[in-house]
């Protein structure tokens, strides 16, 4: 796969392809590439240090950033997917099985998006269906049936606002989500990896612990969709990606997420195996701080989490 850059990351790029020809030619000699290399690392130390939060933004959106289907076969093995909502089909906008994460047996479902132009209308750009939320509680319930804690990867720009959607139930299947997940006396985490959009994010973020990856968003509405509303611009999406407070660093500050996971320098999609690795980590680690925990305190903790959220003080 070809390397894809992001304008703010002209300067990086221009210095790998600068590293790159000098290789393929064999006209540098060994002090001129690890010169080159140390200015590559220090520019990318530059750049990814001071990001924005609309830089964070289009990170999240990387076309080349991994998906669900990417860590759940880096993270788990022996994972079933299992489809369909037993109502009305099967929405390949959520991935939803059973897998085992070394040797702790879970339950993982997540948006799914796709590569291709084929793969992209198969999976709807990563925007469920109310069957797709429908399944994805499905299998949730059937792990709860069974002891097995949940794992969700959320990474979405949001639900399908389309008419057939709105005729099947989307926002009665997204509340539903909310309501039951809340209940569920299983452990459950939730990771946003990449874009969590709107109530379609949330509708797989109800759990114990929510973590996020260094790079991806969570948020009421997307950048552009909030300009539209407020300044009837949507060119203004830079501002109002600052403005919404929709990074990692901002949503742990508020109290949103509990934990940030970090990525490779870079962004998750410079290093698919190692930003697996981390995740991996950080799944287990929560899992295991919520096993041990009785199911009543476990419920009684989640909902006391959900209804702290928005509460402020005036002085």
């Amino acid at each position: 796969m070809e390397k894809e850059y992001l304008d703010f990351e002209k300067p990086l790029q221009e210095l790998e392809a600068k590293l790159s020809e000098l290789i393929e030619l064999g006209i540098a000699d060994k002090k001129n590439l690890e010169e080159l290399q140390s200015s590559i690392t220090k520019t990318k130390q530059k750049i990814y240090s001071n990001l924005t939060p609309w830089q964070r933004v289009l990170l999240a959106r990387h076309p080349s950033r991994p998906y669900t289907l990417d860590y759940i076969s880096r993270i788990t093995s022996d994972f079933i997917e299992l489809s369909g909502d037993r109502r009305f089909g099967d929405d390949k906008a959520i991935v939803a099985g059973i897998g085992k994460i070394n040797e702790e047996r879970v339950v993982i479902c997540g948006h799914q998006k796709g590569r291709t132009t084929k793969e992209k209308l198969e999976r709807n750009f990563g925007m469920p269906h109310p069957e797709g939320y429908r399944k994805a509680l499905r299998v949730m319930e059937l792990g709860a049936k069974f002891g097995l804690p949940i794992v969700t990867l959320i990474d979405t720009p949001g639900a399908f606002p389309g008419v057939g959607a709105e005729e099947r139930g989307q926002a009665e299947a997204i509340a539903r989500n909310l309501f039951t997940m809340a209940t569920l006396a299983v452990p459950i985490v939730c990771v946003i990896i990449g874009e969590g959009g709107s109530g379609g994010a949330l509708a797989l973020g109800v759990g114990d612990r929510i973590l996020s990856l260094e790079n991806a968003i969570y948020s009421v509405i997307s950048p552009e969709g909030c300009a539209s509303i407020l300044w009837r611009d949507g060119s203004r999406a830079a501002e109002a990606a600052a403005v919404l407070k929709i990074t990692a660093q901002d949503l742990l500050r508020f109290g949103i997420i509990d934990e940030i996971i970090p990525e490779p320098l870079g962004g998750a999609h410079q290093d698919w195996d190692e930003s697996a690795k981390l995740l991996k980590e950080a799944i287990l680690k929560n899992l295991s701080l919520l096993k041990d925990i009785p199911r009543e305190k476990l419920l009684e903790r989640r909902m006391e989490k959900f209804a702290r959220m928005g509460v402020y003080k005036e002085e």
